[in-house]
């Protein structure tokens, strides 16, 4: 029996479960919101509450958990470590570094919400898509 074991499928393999809810994760702390399917949507919500839960505790031991959820890729931008600032371009007067998604978790998202107990994420409905008609949603950090 099947007890107690409710999990989002998404029909696909673990495998590829996890990359496509990896990947979904990663594009989300860069913009802050994405649009995608509402089944998509719901099975991301939980995956990233719980990252952001490790980058509330700031911990090397939590980095390095959340860094096996994410890609760390840069996003272009640069940041100071000591303040969490984030900059276009380097500035020649500061010490900078390059903006990568785990940074950003950390210095930024992780202070944002330490008051915060849950519920980091929200779900928007949207109208649905033109080409098979499937649920979409916009889900954004709150």
């Amino acid at each position: 029996m099947r007890h107690q074991t409710k999990k989002h499928t998404l029909s696909k393999a673990k495998d590829q479960r996890d990359a496509l809810l990896r990947s979904l994760a990663t594009e989300l702390f860069v913009y802050g919101e994405i649009k995608t399917t509402m089944a998509r949507a719901k099975a991301l919500k939980p995956y990233a509450e719980e990252i952001i839960t490790l980058a509330k505790r700031g911990d090397l031991h939590a980095r390095r958990q959340a860094a096996k959820f994410i890609f760390d890729k840069e996003t272009g931008k640069y940041m100071d470590l000591a303040t969490g600032e984030v900059f276009e371009t380097v500035q020649a007067d500061k010490k900078l570094a390059q903006e990568t998604v785990l940074r950003k978790l950390f210095t930024i998202i992780g202070k944002k919400y330490s008051s915060r107990e849950g519920g980091y994420t929200r779900i928007f409905r949207l109208p649905p898509r033109r080409g098979d008609a499937s649920e979409m949603a916009l889900i954004q950090l709150v």
